[in-house]
């Protein structure tokens, strides 16, 4: 039971650290993901997703420090509680994401490792086992150091994590995971290779044969049977690929424009997911940024998923001399964590990617 214990500890303490702080460098992405767990239609708790940034803070900083209390053995009793909590919500959430086809994507490693709803449900189970293990051998976890060098690592690291979660909240996140970072080319990122696998299905082809049913599976030819064709199911079994960018657009009047905008030399790209939860405080800031950029040879455009109406009013009331287009929301909140943002491109690469409290750091 000793060794048992001790595996488990650094296993467990190794996980939740990892994962937190993955989920520290991006607060704000996790918190789209507890959007998605708090709206109708999955948990209904559409009255917490006001508070889906500030409860994202509290849980990865909660994460990153049980994992390393648990390390350092001090508190054994409270960490394996509270570790226990978590894991039995988590495994919980986990299973009904899965069972109900709910969230297709826990966000338990934010967009560093993207696990399935099944494959997130069965990592919950085995850190259950570990800490159950954890719980009924706790008397074996023995802390590292004495009381007052244990407070003093749990305070330093306590500190770490709340300045480093305002650091990313007020920028961008320091290590970006997602399919939009500095350097990729948006259209090579939705390009399919000629030799991509493609999916494969399964048809469950259900005819009527002597006024029974009868149900002939194939993988798409049409089977010959002797009777009443009554309808056919059609089952995906292997997914095909999917390129790391698949759902980006540049809609004007229902156009998709993207592929003659990204061929741009010159491209600034003002984004704001949401028009009526921008930080206005920065448009009139935007405004200079676009007239400077277009003195400078720049096409510039504004991307979001706001009706016409709202974005005629923004750009009346702040003097934005370009057009919006529109563009899925969930999209706009992948490309960049801040509302609204800058980005600059060279035929469809992007070079620069900033908050806007990082405007002054462009370079046109």
């Amino acid at each position: 039971m000793k060794y048992a214990v001790w595996i488990s500890r650094m296993i467990v303490g190794v996980l939740f650290i990892i994962s937190g702080l993955i989920k520290l460098n991006d607060p704000v992405g996790f918190s789209f993901k507890l959007e998605e767990y708090f709206s109708q239609g999955v948990l209904d708790l559409p009255f917490l997703m006001p508070f889906a940034l500030a409860i994202s803070i509290f849980v990865v900083i909660v994460e990153v420090l049980l994992g390393i209390l648990l390390l350092l053995g001090f508190k054994p009793k409270f960490t394996v509680w509270s570790l226990l909590a978590m894991i039995v919500f988590f495994t919980f959430l986990t299973f009904y994401s899965a069972y109900f086809n709910k969230v297709t994507d826990c966000g338990c490693f934010g967009d560093a490792i993207k696990l399935t709803p099944w494959e997130s449900f069965t990592k919950d189970v085995i850190l259950l086992v570990l800490i159950l293990i954890l719980f009924f051998g706790r008397k074996f976890i023995q802390p590292l150091f004495n009381t007052k060098i244990n407070w003093i690592l749990t305070g330093i690291s306590f500190l770490t994590c709340t300045l480093f979660a305002n650091h990313v909240l007020n920028h961008l996140p320091s290590v970006d995971f997602r399919p939009y970072k500095i350097g990729v080319n948006i259209q090579e990122g939705m390009s399919v290779p000629e030799d991509a696998p493609k999916p494969i299905y399964e048809y469950a082809w259900r005819f009527k044969v002597s006024g029974e049913d009868y149900i002939v599976v194939t993988n798409g030819e049409y089977p010959t049977v002797d009777g009443e064709f009554v309808d056919v199911e059609t089952t995906e079994i292997q997914k095909g690929y999917e390129p790391p960018i698949h759902d980006f657009t540049i809609e004007k009047n229902g156009q998709d424009l993207a592929s003659a905008i990204l061929e741009e030399n010159k491209l600034v790209m003002v984004i704001a997911y949401d028009l009526a939860k921008s930080n206005t405080d920065f448009f009139t800031e935007v405004a200079e940024v676009a007239k400077k950029a277009m003195v400078k040879g720049y096409t510039v455009i504004g991307m979001s998923a706001s009706s016409d109406e709202m974005a005629n009013r923004i750009k009346a009331e702040y003097g934005l001399d370009f057009d919006f287009y529109f563009t899925d929301e969930t999209t706009l909140k992948t490309i960049v964590r801040s509302n609204p943002a800058i980005l600059v491109l060279q035929k469809g690469t992007i070079q620069q990617k900033v908050h806007y409290n990082d405007f002054e750091d462009l370079n046109f």
